[in-house]
């Protein structure tokens, strides 16, 4: 009998307030500050790569992108979605400098025809289960060209995605054709491992905090792989102070009243 009350009484506290809510069926650490609002995406799923197992446990809701055509595409993707994680397609797209080939199948280069772009980019979306939006891997050249992006941006209106610019070039159109075409783009702030040092992820998080005294919301990115196993350690030892301050919500979230505008 006295499980069966406390059980309702759980219940009910569920049913009336959301900060009793957990992620995934783990427990996530109340935010006491709820407008302000962080996005954590970690990039790179889909090929096994270290800190896969450890970002998919993490007790916050994350958002994840997931490459496509790579032997854990699916797995990976699925898994995210099973304990709650948001889903992003993790799209390889031409940068300034490397070898495309280096970037995995189905890369969007900026000498491909339309239609071999649409192809490429449906391909994608179709690869990955559950994704809500696109971002982009690599594409520092991509991102500037007019032309590839409002074929890119063209098929998220046409499929109701988002797009999420990774910022690796800062003279990247995807904002301004965003607006133009009505579709929703958020962008990055910050890379939280560009140097894979546990010392230097403590610092960007630093930053994050920093940043979130004079604004609302802020987005970074993460990797797994090589940074992947002291990315998740860093992200998660910071959760109990970060969610002091603020809440960690899927990128998506940031979408709300978005009329278009760019967020970051």
């Amino acid at each position: 009998m006295n499980r069966i009350l406390v059980g309702l009484i759980c219940m009910t506290l569920l049913a009336v307030n959301p900060m009793y809510k957990v992620h995934a069926g783990m427990d996530q650490p109340e935010s006491r500050a709820t407008n302000k609002q962080i996005a954590i995406v970690i990039d790179d799923l889909g090929n096994d790569m270290e800190g896969t197992e450890e970002i998919l446990n993490m007790p916050i809701p994350l958002t994840v992108a997931v490459m496509p055509f790579l032997p854990t595409t699916k797995q990976d993707a699925e898994r995210a979605h099973q304990v709650g994680h948001e889903v992003l397609v993790h799209l390889p797209m031409e940068p300034l400098k490397a070898n495309n080939e280096a970037l995995g199948p189905g890369v969007i280069t900026t000498r491909l025809s339309e239609k071999e772009i649409r192809k490429r980019v449906l391909e994608a979306i179709d690869d990955v289960p559950y994704a809500v939006g696109i971002n982009n891997h690599m594409g520092s050249k991509a991102t500037a060209d007019s032309r590839v992006m409002n074929i890119i941006l063209q098929i998220c209106k046409e499929r109701g995605l988002f797009f999420l610019d990774s910022k690796t070039n800062y003279w990247s159109v995807v904002g301004d054709i965003g607006k133009q075409l009505g579709v929703p783009v958020l962008e990055n702030k910050l890379f939280l491992d560009d140097r894979s040092s546990k010392s230097h992820i403590s610092k960007q998080l630093k930053a994050i905090r920093d940043y979130l005294k004079h604004q609302d919301q802020c987005i970074a990115i993460g990797h797994v792989g090589r940074p992947g196993k002291n990315t998740a350690s860093v992200l998660k030892a910071s959760i109990p102070d970060m969610t002091k301050e603020a809440e960690f919500v899927p990128v998506s979230k940031l979408l709300k009243n978005l009329t278009p505008q760019i967020i970051q």
